[in-house]
């Protein structure tokens, strides 16, 4: 054989396949059958064989039929000992993880825990690489990572909540402290802890606490989250979901399920920015298209479900865009999960920003890319990720929402285009909340900027400004055609119905037809941001239509979002996991049917509720 060593060889396969798999290692047995056991498609296959003939540097195809992971490291074992390849071990004298025979329990839990969590192989997980901008791990995976080794060092259950690292190398030291401190007596996780006699006033816990609550019952969190869930309702604390009555406006009839009651209130949470969901010519058509062309299609794009309505939208989004071509998806998540999983592959660099919509997030973990996180609108940090790119990755994608959806600023899209260009990266911009709000026509962050063209790829959802539902995206016509026949939330998907597509064609007719949708809400969104900035709320920097009042301690902002309710003003209370814990605030959503009236009374609201709850000073 070469250089790698037979028991090499197995660890480092099983390696391969767990990160693109997530499985714990421990499931991964010489015997596991990879369709049978470990449901392996043939399309996780392949890929799984792709990157071990690429880590071995395997000349020759692998033999057809494998079927199980000894099979497998059987016929590389042979490759290898006919001279077709090789390739070093990994130690930790470069700075990477070790090998699984490793004698520090610890380094080696955290090193599976993070193989699992990011899909990566363990020559790609270098100890000191930093967190976010190397590794592409937010703090959302981070407490799904320290959760793991909790539960497999016996360390504290609340340790996943409180132990934060910029890099492996000092998660590990972190958490080697609490393992000494267990002192060899705790008993190995598995079990729920024991339920305190008493509990204080408040609960301090938040959604976070119930993503890695583990138990041999499936939906044991589930009950766990229900009873966490009924004390925040019961305090009027969580009002998410409670169904509309009416059409929603400037104002909406809203029913109160924990009471029974009904209540009309301002409505300052509709991504309707330029009131086209309700307009006349688009329920019309909504109407006569469902009447001649059914409820739905029932099918795919691909089998029996394009309608020439579909087709007529895309020609029209397209134009509209100032783009060659179209592609439409069921949804936006959908888009963004299609595209760059179809896009991008495991041997590709996915660059993003900090604050991107979680759709863009778990599009990222779907490709198994190699992921890159930059600061926020940081375009210093962007820039020296890119220089820092591994030069054997393939392509590169910068991914950034145009407005961000909780904090309503703007990326820095003129620096993104230049750095993009500079470094050989492609851009794909998320325009979800800029279309119909940003550009003198609406059409979103490129043509503000002055770019129109430059982008490579502009993502769009059609469920805010342009009243429907369903997402798109538009570029050259070679990439959206690849998306029809690659992208996987496109091909197994139905498709919106024919009656959407419709009301979709008609907003975009009224959109151009009056512009002055566009100039009204501006001059609403501007004349709400002073009133709320010169009352002394932290806006951020936000130059969209959506205005946060920044609050950071949770509790706080949920009594605030309670306390406009009750004052008859609706708007989005956003906490953990909408935004970090510590970074809560009230999410206001400004349209072109308010009116002064409406404003004027929304400034008087939120002044007084933040007064009541110490947001804001007293006026005495």
């Amino acid at each position: 054989m070469t250089d790698v060593a037979a028991g090499t060889v197995h660890r480092q396969i099983v390696d391969i396949v767990a990160s693109r798999t997530l499985y714990d290692e421990s499931y991964l047995l010489p015997e596991s059958h990879f369709e049978a056991d470990l449901g392996i498609d043939s399309v996780i296959f392949e890929s799984i064989v792709a990157a071990v003939r690429e880590r071995f540097a395997l000349d020759a195809a692998l033999p057809a039929g494998l079927a199980t992971i000894g099979e497998l490291v059987a016929a590389v074992e042979e490759a290898l000992a006919a001279g077709g390849g090789g390739a070093p071990a990994v130690t930790v004298s470069d700075g990477h993880a070790p090998d699984s025979g490793a004698a520090d329990p610890v380094q080696e839990a955290v090193v599976r825990a993070a193989m699992r969590h990011t899909q990566y192989e363990r020559e790609q997980l270098p100890l000191d690489a930093d967190f976010e901008s190397e590794l592409g791990v937010d703090s959302v995976v981070l407490v799904s990572i320290v959760a793991d080794c909790a539960r497999e060092l016996a360390l504290p259950d609340n340790v996943a909540g409180t132990v934060t690292a910029p890099t492996l190398r000092e998660l590990i030291a972190k958490l080697r402290v609490f393992a000494a401190a267990q002192d060899g007596s705790a008993v190995q996780g598995g079990g729920t802890a024991a339920e305190k006699p008493s509990r204080p006033a408040w609960d301090s816990r938040s959604m976070k606490d119930f993503v890695e609550q583990r138990d041999g019952d499936l939906f044991a969190k589930t009950r766990s989250f229900r009873g966490y869930l009924r004390g925040r309702e019961a305090e009027r604390l969580y009002w998410y979901g409670m169904p509309l009555h009416s059409r929603c406006g400037n104002r909406a009839l809203i029913l109160d399920e924990l009471t029974g009651q009904k209540r009309e209130f301002l409505m300052f949470a509709s991504n309707n920015y330029l009131g086209v969901a309700n307009h006349p010519k688009v329920i019309e058509a909504v109407c006569d298209a469902t009447r001649r062309y059914g409820a739905t299609h029932t099918g795919s794009r691909f089998i029996g479900g394009t309608n020439a309505l579909h087709k007529e939208l895309e020609r029209r989004l397209a134009a509209f865009k100032g783009r060659p071509a179209c592609i439409v998806y069921p949804g936006g998540y959908a888009a963004n999960l299609g595209t760059i999983s179809a896009l991008v592959k495991s041997y590709d660099t996915l660059v993003v920003d900090k604050l991107n919509h979680m759709s863009i997030v778990d599009g990222a973990r779907l490709s198994g890319s190699v992921r890159r996180i930059y600061q926020h609108n940081d375009m210093a940090d962007l820039e020296r990720i890119l220089k820092r790119c591994d030069d054997r990755t393939a392509g590169r994608l910068i991914v950034a929402d145009g407005v961000f959806s909780m904090h309503g600023d703007i990326c820095d899209l003129p620096e993104i285009v230049r750095l993009g260009r500079e470094y050989g990266a492609r851009v794909m911009i998320d325009d979800a909340h800029a279309t119909g709000v940003l550009g003198e026509r609406g059409s979103g962050t490129a043509e503000h900027f002055g770019l129109k063209g430059e982008v490579d790829l502009e993502l769009g959802t059609m469920s805010k400004s342009l009243a429907g539902m369903g997402g798109f995206v538009v570029g050259e016509e070679d990439v959206v055609e690849y998306l029809r026949f690659y992208a996987h939330s496109y091909v197994f998907a139905a498709n919106i119905p024919a009656g959407v597509a419709a009301g979709l064609i008609a907003s975009l007719d009224v959109i151009e037809a009056e512009p002055e949708r566009i100039t009204r809400l501006w001059s609403n969104i501007r004349f709400l941001h002073r009133q709320l900035a010169d009352a002394g709320f932290d806006l951020e920097n936000t130059e969209s239509a959506i205005l946060p009042l920044v609050i950071g301690d949770e509790r706080r902002a949920m009594e605030m979002g309670r306390a406009v309710r009750a004052r008859g003003l609706f708007c989005q209370t956003v906490v953990f996991p909408g935004v970090p814990l510590g970074d809560a605030r009230l999410r206001v959503s400004v349209t072109c049917e308010h009116t002064r009236e409406d404003l004027e009374a929304a400034a008087g609201i939120f002044v007084e509720a933040a007064r009541e709850t110490g947001v804001l000073p007293s006026a005495g």
